[in-house]
């Protein structure tokens, strides 16, 4: 793991351009019921002098690969446009964003073909303990705090003075360098950093009168009571807003919806897909009941 210090020094003259990158080995079990099935992810958290942001590797890597893929077509043939995603664009699929130096904390994830922004409400209540140890290269603190449904246990280290870390969490005197939730579901663990330029996020350019589904557009803002409505209504009945999609597009024809089958075949008769995709999606519910913050989905 390189040295933070070095970039410290750095920072200073260049913090308009440059930012910290810190990366986290993220160690979760998706089903309660499975144990055995623990996943591993790399999470990325971007840290400059307005804020962090925090959010999957593999899912960056796939959606700036798309991206760049769809701009192209878009330039090419704007009325012939192939959206092809990975099989796998990462498991953790949401981001988390905190403003300095109030920390004020959103989570944006979503549902469907909709893209949510959740205010959070709460910020993390810590208690902490004289117990330390060394976290890989850095002398680390104990602190504990219940969030989000579980209860947390964290090693946060003042060799690294930025009072932020993964997730939502934050507010200890400097970065969180591990933390795992009494289960031993989720654990998260710094395992290096780096120095990267800052990269303005820019929105996909996208002509008058296209529409791609699922891709660009604004994020919804709303507050976690209400997303937790959004979040049920979808989990009763998982196609609605594709079924709502066609039927605004029937008389254009511009949607078709293909998927495939648990046998392979490819089916494309929209009751058929839609059958399909709710009793995939619904597999994925049971499969999928281990969220990190429990509170949120339950």
């Amino acid at each position: 793991m390189k040295k933070i210090f070095l970039a410290l020094l750095l920072i200073v003259g260049f913090s308009g351009f440059a930012q910290n990158r810190f990366f986290y080995q993220y160690k979760f079990i998706p089903d309660s019921t499975d144990k055995a099935n623990v996943l591993t992810e790399i999470m990325l958290l971007d840290i400059d002098k307005n804020g962090s942001k925090y959010y999957g590797q593999e899912k960056f890597i796939a959606d700036s690969t798309l991206q760049a893929d769809v701009e192209k077509q878009i330039k090419l043939n704007p009325n012939n446009i192939s959206i092809n995603r990975r099989d796998k664009p990462g498991m953790v699929s949401y981001k988390v964003t905190k403003d300095y130096p109030d920390f004020k904390t959103y989570l944006f994830t979503k549902i469907s073909t909709d893209s949510y922004k959740i205010e959070e409400d709460k910020k993390p209540e810590w208690k902490i303990l004289p117990d330390k140890q060394k976290i890989g290269e850095y002398n680390a603190q104990k602190a504990t705090t219940k969030y989000g449904g579980r209860e947390w246990t964290a090693w946060f280290s003042t060799d690294l003075p930025f009072q932020d870390g993964p997730y939502k969490f934050y507010g200890l005197p400097g970065l969180i360098v591990k933390i795992e939730d009494k289960t031993g579901s989720h654990s998260l663990t710094l395992v290096g950093n780096k120095m990267i330029k800052t990269a303005q996020e820019k929105e996909m350019d996208i002509p008058q009168g296209i529409q791609l589904y699922g891709m660009g557009g604004k994020d919804i803002e709303i507050n976690k009571s209400q997303f937790k409505k959004v979040w049920k209504a979808y989990k009763s009945d998982p196609t609605k807003n594709m079924r709502e999609m066609m039927s605004k597009n029937s008389d254009t024809n511009k949607i078709v919806f293909k998927t495939k089958t648990s046998d392979g075949r490819e089916i494309s008769d929209p009751n058929q897909v839609f059958r399909e995709m709710e009793k995939k999606t619904k597999e994925s519910f049971k499969k999928n009941n281990n969220s990190i913050e429990p509170e949120l989905y339950n």
